[in-house]
């Protein structure tokens, strides 16, 4: 399950007074689930640019709790600096990283800015993709007269704030909320120090490319390959290179590996040579997993890989650690974002996780281990898939069965979540018992969450049911048509994604025999058992299949002994 994160970027005008800036930062920081990543105070502007990370509703109140803070240590009557402002937090827009899409990150931007004009009476407006008119979407617009124009444009009934009071605030002034898509900062490296070809490179791709003048004055722009990008040539003395700087303002439009090969084909023209790359700042796992998967795809390999082998081909592709040293626990948002020393189930080695279910402790337990069965099986599924991409002869094929192992991949990725996800339904469960059952409404809130808790912990194991059954069409396709030599690998498969689906319903009856709830209890019962049912029906025929295909050779060959050929074995297990 991918983990929804959105970034926040709100600009403070603040930038010299470093007591001010950290009471912010403190806001920020103590609200769970939020990560600050970097606070950047200028003080030319007197402003500071800050960055942090979470969930949704965790960053929603860290922009809430750092507007209120801004709004009680800024002072805007006696604020000057170089940049455009009308507010303490005169900016604050919300960025979707992972598992959210834009709608979604709007609305979460909507109540921030609702909250914060009806709770501390702070003028707000709504800009880019948050505005509810077309007028506003510009953030200049927004702003224009700044915080000295302020209090004559609140009186204009066409500029009445969206959310809080259309009267204003002196001391702080007036905030603008926004929404936009994730930048990416990317600089690609070339084999020159001249910026004038740099430049040329720099033009070619960028969407608002060049403009050109005829010998009659007459002035003509011609458009960049690339849309979504903001391009300039410079050198870099440090380096001793040029490079063409790149703002992606839209990753879903222009991602960075198509970036990095445009600027390769354009170099080349050119005749420059691009050395690598660098990324300046923060990237989500998905976009350097698409890189990855994109640089397998042009080398017609399978892409059905581990996330660890897909971050080292973008890496490697990209030269992304031409410069500096790529640390993907640095660059990575997810990887960031990751609790230190929290060790997951799915993390720890076979030994350490053998060892810890064998322990006292009563989790991990049979849950989880099934979910790992279920994995292990998805895995054996994607093996095959994989094996009989790169297989020799079968070069025609290898799209087939990138896909499969694809789907094999996500398969295991969702297995390997639950394990954890089991485990901690159990403590939810443990949890839930300990709470106080002194007075009634104690009473009645222990019950609530035990019963919740209960339903969650008969959820989990059903999740794995269904998404275990989901691989035995991976099973059974590469049974039928991927590498003779491994069936028997795929039949390996069959076998524990049945015992996952059989055990996982043992965790979904057990839960379900303990709940108030009966008619829950009864559906999932039955919704559990007609899985199990066509699980047991999947693996006997895909194991009739496996047999078949095992004797098959010797059916054709009578005299042929019953021996393992080098060339093919019967079975690799």
């Amino acid at each position: 399950m991918v983990k929804r994160i959105i970034e926040c970027v709100p600009n403070f005008s603040e930038g010299k007074d470093m007591t001010v800036i950290k009471q912010i930062t403190d806001a920020i920081e103590s609200v769970e689930g939020v990560r600050l990543l970097d606070v950047d105070p200028g003080k030319d502007t007197n402003r500071t640019v800050v960055t942090f990370v979470g969930e949704p509703l965790a960053v929603c109140e860290a922009a809430f709790q750092a507007v209120k803070k801004a709004s009680e240590v800024i002072d805007m009557s006696k604020h000057h600096g170089a940049h455009p402002r009308m507010g303490a937090t005169d900016v604050c827009p919300f960025i979707p990283v992972a598992g959210i899409t834009m709608e979604e990150t709007v609305r979460y931007a909507r109540k921030v800015a609702e909250r914060i004009g009806k709770e501390l009476k702070i003028p707000v407006y709504c800009y880019e993709n948050v505005a509810f008119e077309e007028k506003r979407r510009n953030l200049a617009n927004c702003r224009a007269g700044e915080y000295e124009g302020l209090e004559k444009k609140l009186a204009d009934p066409a500029w009445k704030p969206d959310f809080g009071p259309a009267t204003l605030n002196v001391k702080a002034g007036a905030t603008a909320v926004g929404a936009r898509d994730f930048l990416v900062a990317f600089n690609v490296n070339l084999n020159t120090t001249s910026v004038r070809r740099a430049n040329a490179i720099a033009f070619d791709v960028r969407e608002k490319g060049r403009t050109i003048t005829s010998e009659k004055g007459e002035t003509k722009t011609i458009p960049g390959t690339l849309k979504s990008v903001k391009a300039i040539g410079w050198y870099i003395e440090e380096y001793g290179i040029s490079q063409i700087s790149m703002n992606l303002t839209n990753i879903t439009v222009t991602p960075v590996h198509l970036a990095f090969d445009e600027v390769c084909r354009k170099a080349d023209l050119r005749g420059v040579r691009v050395t690598g790359s660098e990324l300046v700042g923060l990237i989500p796992l998905k976009a350097i997993l698409d890189a990855g998967r994109y640089f397998l795809a042009k080398q017609e390999r399978s892409a059905g890989v581990s996330d660890r082998e897909l971050i080292r081909i973008a890496v490697k592709s990209m030269g992304l650690n031409d410069i500096h040293p790529f640390n993907p626990e640095e660059k990575i948002i997810e990887f960031v974002m990751a609790e230190k020393g929290k060790r997951k189930l799915a993390d720890m080695d076979l030994r350490a996780f053998m060892e810890e279910t064998a322990s006292e402790s009563p989790a991990p337990g049979g849950g989880s281990v099934s979910s790992y069965m279920g994995a292990m099986g998805a895995a054996l599924g994607t093996m095959v898939a994989n094996l009989s991409s790169h297989k020799k002869g079968w070069d025609d094929r290898w799209k087939e069965f990138s896909d499969w192992a694809e789907k094999g991949k996500a398969i295991q990725e969702r297995l390997l979540d639950l394990v954890d996800e089991d485990t901690d339904a159990f403590n939810m469960i443990m949890e839930a018992c300990r709470l106080p059952k002194n007075t009634e409404e104690e009473k009645k809130n222990r019950t609530k969450a035990v019963i919740d808790a209960t339903k969650n912990a008969i959820m989990v194991p059903f999740k794995v049911m269904e998404t275990a059954f989901s691989t035995f069409p991976l099973i059974r396709e590469m049974v039928e048509k991927g590498n003779p030599s491994s069936v028997t690998d795929a039949g390996v498969g069959a076998l524990a994604i049945r015992s996952c689906i059989r055990g996982a319903f043992l965790n979904v009856k057990i839960n379900a025999a303990g709940l108030d709830d009966k008619t829950f209890a009864k559906d999932m019962i039955r919704k559990g058992s007609e899985i199990e049912t066509k699980a047991i029906r999947e693996e006997d025929e895909i194991l009739i299949m496996v047999e078949a295909a095992i004797f098959r050779p010797l059916a054709l060959s009578p005299s042929r002994p019953l021996a393992l050929s080098p060339s093919r074995p019967l079975a690799l297990i």
